[in-house]
């Protein structure tokens, strides 16, 4: 299988969760390219020209879920399948974030500790700082959450996972699906920050003992539980693997802002102030759109400006007052639709962008 270059989108917001204090600060985030390739070695699809010198992950990174009803089932169901495969011993969460889950694990009766550099709390059971940068106690499991496609080497990752583990024991990853991304047309979940995207099959190749794999959060997310020691960082793709990328990636993109600028007078907010939400807001002013404000229910958010666009994120509180009746409210992920609608109320037109 030969190289080849899937999709490309120049000075793109280098960050998608790190939130600013000023608008002068979002509208000074730095930029990089994506060049999304498909190794044809190992088949996985990364940036290749993505900079991590870009980057720096502190407590100014706020990318927690939890407050979300829907994401908390997400979680129950994923500490479920945990608690089942990793009943016994010490559990570490490597990029733990704020350190939910954690504490979920825990509650739950598991001996489970978290690392992350960007956690902001005093447990004695998380610590503040990177996997790696000191010498790690062995567990019997390891739990990545939404770490894998952040790290620019996810084999050399896993490879030094495992050998900070004494080559044994299981592992959870969970990552978002590039699959889902190419049926949807997700032209706003390519970003910066992600400088990789997996498909259900890499797991399988990477790992010769899976217990359990498959499709989860309404097949936006794939996981897998695997032996450590089963790890096969030489792990070779075949030509009928090769991804075919949509040749009308961005058109939904495209047909969004016809009807949009067809009804130009509408006040318009989105519902979702992560990483899909700021790279929505680039695309779309950059064909000449203006979105007038942000709502997000966590409050690490609220009162800061999203990456890039200048935009404030506030409560759904302080924001819904002010929006007349019918002005066009965009939700970011469709798994939160009726979550939000209910919320809002009925007065606002809502517009699933992963599902228009």
């Amino acid at each position: 299988m030969k190289a080849k270059t899937l999709f490309e989108a120049r000075d793109v917001p280098a960050y998608q969760n790190k939130m600013f204090e000023t608008r002068e600060a979002s509208l000074a985030c730095p930029t990089g390219d994506i060049v999304l390739v498909q190794d044809p070695s190992t088949g996985l699809v990364s940036n290749i020209a993505y900079d991590p010198l870009l980057l720096r992950y502190d407590e100014t990174y706020q990318n927690e879920q939890g407050l979300s009803t829907h994401f908390r089932t997400h979680l129950d169901q994923v500490l479920t399948k945990i608690a089942t495969a990793f009943n016994k011993g010490r559990i570490l969460e490597i990029g733990c974030g704020k350190g939910l889950f954690v504490e979920m694990m825990r509650s739950n009766g598991l001996d489970a500790y978290g690392m992350d550099k960007a956690y902001e709390g005093n447990a004695s059971f998380i610590e503040k700082r990177h996997f790696g940068s000191q010498q790690e106690m062995p567990a019997n499991a390891i739990v990545l959450r939404h770490v894998l496609e952040h790290i620019p080497d996810p084999l050399q990752f896993l490879q030094m996972v495992a050998d900070a583990n004494g080559g044994c024991g299981q592992i959870y990853i969970e990552v978002p699906c590039f699959d889902w991304i190419l049926r949807r047309r997700a032209w706003f979940d390519i970003f910066y920050e992600h400088v990789n995207y997996f498909r259900l099959s890499d797991f399988h190749r990477l790992f010769g003992q899976v217990s359990d794999s498959g499709h989860i959060f309404g097949g936006q997310y794939v996981y897998a539980i695997a032996d450590i020691s089963s790890l096969r960082t030489c792990a070779r793709t075949t030509s009928d693997q090769a991804i075919t990328f949509p040749t009308d990636f961005i058109r939904p993109l495209d047909m969004l802002t016809e009807d949009i600028l067809a009804v130009p007078s509408r006040r318009r907010a989105i519902w979702g102030g992560g990483a899909k939400g700021v790279m929505f807001v680039y695309h779309i002013d950059r064909r000449g759109v203006r979105i007038d404000t942000a709502i997000d229910i966590n409050p690490g958010k609220q009162g800061r400006y999203l990456a890039a666009s200048g935009i404030l994120v506030s409560s759904p509180e302080v924001v819904l007052p002010t929006l007349p009746a019918g002005s066009e409210i965009y939700v970011m992920n469709s798994n939160y639709l009726a979550e939000i609608s209910t919320f809002g109320g009925s007065g606002f037109n809502y517009t699933s962008v992963d599902n228009p």
